[in-house]
């Protein structure tokens, strides 16, 4: 009897060896990558051969760009100018909340310098500035933007601003992010930018510039000759973000992520999702699917809202004296009481009441009371 049990006792601690020692390869490397929980709020892998979800984390809940908007913009701008255009800093852009270095109005660029700019050093005003040389304003260009999104096949995206700055109604996936990647490496010359690490751009009066690419992973010596290269984006609201491309066993692997916590929480999450991605390519594990529940909330900057509302304001007024003019141009008396000066004046108001707003909430920052402006978060946004 004391045999039997001692031999039982030998096996139950063979056993337990086996189980936490020896385990089989697929389940260790499981548990060993976090393979169910990178930090991101939103994640995915795809195989860019076949199209295939390697892994996905709330892959279809929308959150703002943020900076990774800058990519459809390339499109959109390569889709109707040359590189070697010159474009000239407009005021609006010079006014761009952005990161550094800032332009200035007047100065002169190709298409070609800005493109750079935008992508490489994520500058806002580039942007703008290129919106502006397509469609005459960044509203107008927000046309053209999601007429490509749609094409593109990105069913769960909007877009309004050329920058990804916040605005109201601006969002995509990371299920469509990776797409929007996957498309605009079909474009040579963005393919060249997201992968230069260093760029000196001189422009038409002679100032030079150095700018270094805000994706960290082209620098990292573990991944930099993998890394082909991507694009950053953060506002408060989308938290840090990045898709990226990279080689993985020979193959092109597309990582997107949405709301990452920190920077670097999202240079991990990326390696983490490429470890994944190879684990998959091997056949060692299946391909992961996660999802959670997301709480978005918190509301997009007000002070930029704001804005979007004068400009509303402000076109709308517009709309209305035209409307006018055409009006008393074929005597249509009904047309013309529509828009009396009854509706002018109560357009005036508005403007004035989200001027006020406005200012109110800039004196109320810089008090230590408000909220952050536009142009302290797009300081972070790359």
């Amino acid at each position: 009897m004391k045999n039997y049990k001692f031999i039982s006792y030998i096996l139950l601690l063979i056993f337990f060896f086996l189980n936490f020692f020896l385990k089989p390869s697929f389940s260790y490397a499981e548990e060993e990558q976090g393979v169910e929980n990178i930090n991101a709020l939103s994640g995915v892998v795809l195989d860019a051969k076949t199209g295939m979800v390697l892994y996905a984390k709330n892959p279809h809940v929308k959150i703002p760009p943020a900076s990774t908007v800058k990519l459809l913009t390339a499109m959109v701008v390569l889709d109707h100018l040359p590189l070697h255009k010159k474009v000239k800093i407009s005021k609006n852009a010079e006014e761009t909340p952005s990161v550094g270095p800032f332009l200035r109005e007047g100065e002169v660029y190709t298409v070609e310098e800005l493109l750079n700019l935008m992508l490489i050093k994520s500058s806002n005003q580039a942007a703008v500035a290129l919106a502006e040389a397509v469609s005459g304003t960044e509203e107008n260009f927000s046309v053209l933007m999601n007429a490509k999104a749609k094409a593109l096949g990105l069913q769960n995206s909007k877009f309004q601003t050329a920058s990804g700055l916040p605005a109201s109604d601006q969002y995509t996936t990371a299920y469509d992010l990776a797409l929007l990647l996957f498309e605009a490496l079909k474009y040579p010359k963005i393919a060249e930018i997201i992968q230069t690490p260093v760029k000196i751009i001189t422009n038409e009066q002679g100032r030079t510039i150095i700018v270094k690419n805000t994706n960290h992973l082209l620098f990292d010596d573990e991944y930099k000759e993998a890394v082909i290269g991507g694009k950053t984006g953060y506002t408060k609201l989308s938290k840090h973000c990045l898709v990226n491309v990279a080689k993985v066993k020979n193959r092109l692997v597309i990582t997107s992520i949405l709301g990452a916590p920190n920077r670097e929480s999202l240079w991990q999450d990326t390696k983490r999702m490429l470890k994944i991605a190879e684990l998959v390519l091997e056949n060692k594990i299946n391909p992961v699917y996660v999802n959670t529940v997301v709480n978005l909330s918190q509301p997009v900057n007000h002070v930029y809202t704001v804005k979007n509302k004068i400009k509303s304001a402000k076109h709308e007024k517009k709309v209305n004296k035209k409307l006018i003019a055409k009006a008393k141009g074929k005597g249509n008396k009904t047309l013309i009481a529509k828009t009396s000066s009854k509706n002018v004046k109560k357009l005036n108001t508005n403007i004035a009441k989200n001027k006020a707003s406005s200012t109110k909430n800039i004196a109320s920052k810089k008090k230590g009371k408000g909220i952050k402006t536009a142009q302290t978060e797009a300081r972070r946004s790359g």
